[in-house]
């Protein structure tokens, strides 16, 4: 139910998700998150993929930004999913994110052509590090579970 309303519910539930470690609800989230159908909901999702933290979450971040990183008129979740992604390959040293920052890559392409990308600096550090504090906010929440 609420995965189905507006932003506000999907939010809510992204987050309840994550807290309750509920990853029956990955392969939803993934397909949330790469229909992008409502604003102000990405964020929510990839820290749930990341704080779930598998393979397959990544493959699901992946294929976002397999999508929307070829889009550089649409300034949707793509840095946020990047961190997440950098964030699971951290932890699990599997360098899915290398295809996309590599020289000329999807990531490049997409920070020097997107019109809102323009200030000449990669986002990653600062969307890496904001995956890092809220996940570390999901993994406190669980634990007072």
């Amino acid at each position: 139910m609420l995965l189905g309303g507006s932003w506000r519910e999907r939010r809510t539930a992204a987050w309840l998700v994550a807290v309750s470690r509920r990853t029956e609800f990955r392969e939803r989230l993934g397909e949330l998150l790469l229909a992008s159908e409502v604003c102000c909901v990405g964020l929510a999702y990839s820290v749930a993929l990341a704080s779930f933290g598998t393979a397959r979450d990544a493959d699901l971040l992946a294929a976002y930004l397999d999508r929307y990183l070829r889009r550089p008129d649409l300034a949707y979740d793509q840095t946020v999913v990047m961190g997440a992604l950098q964030f699971i390959d951290l932890n699990l040293g599997g360098g899915r994110a290398d295809r996309f920052r590599e020289p000329g890559g999807l990531w490049q392409q997409w920070l020097q052509d997107a019109p809102h990308m323009q200030d000449d600096s990669d986002p990653t550090p600062f969307y890496l590090s904001l995956i890092r504090r809220l996940g570390a906010f999901v993994d406190e929440c669980a634990e007072a579970l």
